[in-house]
């Protein structure tokens, strides 16, 4: 039977590939795998527990419950909005996670906020503040052109956020050895 299975924490092209290759040396027909979901088709118990098994030993968790279906789906959209530079400036994020969730923002806002303690504002600037990290980190842009990118109104803007969540500066940030990325399934 094809079955959808929505996983937390997935959160780039290397978890779909690990999760893709070890269900099919399970030998479990899997039809896609995408950001937070397995479709597979499901003939056992067995299979699914096998399937439960490789996803949880690779630090992804099965989500049940549409609560949490909706928070991980709005984590996904704001992360795919980040791999897509420049920032588009001319949609709310209100309105974008409205459009892709079919859901009113209020809801989403409320369910998000509820389960995980944060607004969905708040975590999407701890994702941009990690965007700008990793941007700083490749040194081949300067602060102004990662504040645009971002869609930041201007520099000072960013460097603000940027002192707030890091406790850092920009410069004190890219002068250090250390690349202190937070990994993007850790930011709440």
């Amino acid at each position: 039977m094809k079955t959808t299975l929505y996983i937390k924490n997935m959160v780039c092209d290397r978890c779909i590939k690990v999760l893709k290759n070890e269900l099919k040396d399970e030998s479990i027909k899997v039809l896609d795998v995408k950001l937070g979901e397995i479709t597979a088709d499901i003939q056992t118990n067995k299979e699914k527990k096998t399937i439960r098994k490789v996803v949880e030993s690779n630090g992804f968790y099965i989500i049940d419950g549409e609560n949490f279906k909706l928070v991980e789906q709005t984590k996904l959209i704001l992360i795919n909005l980040l791999k897509k530079l420049p920032l588009a400036g001319n949609e709310k994020l209100s309105e974008i996670l409205s459009k892709e969730i079919h859901h009113d923002y209020f809801k989403i806002s409320k369910i998000f906020s509820y389960n995980e303690k944060i607004t969905i504002e708040k975590y999407f600037i701890k994702l941009k503040i990690e965007k700008a990290k990793e941007l700083i980190h490749y040194k081949e842009l300067n602060f102004t052109e990662i504040s645009q990118l971002l869609n930041y109104s201007n520099l000072t803007h960013l460097s603000n956020q940027f002192k707030t969540e890091t406790g850092m500066s920009l410069t004190e940030y890219k002068t250090m050895e250390k690349n202190f990325r937070n990994s993007l399934d850790q930011i709440i």
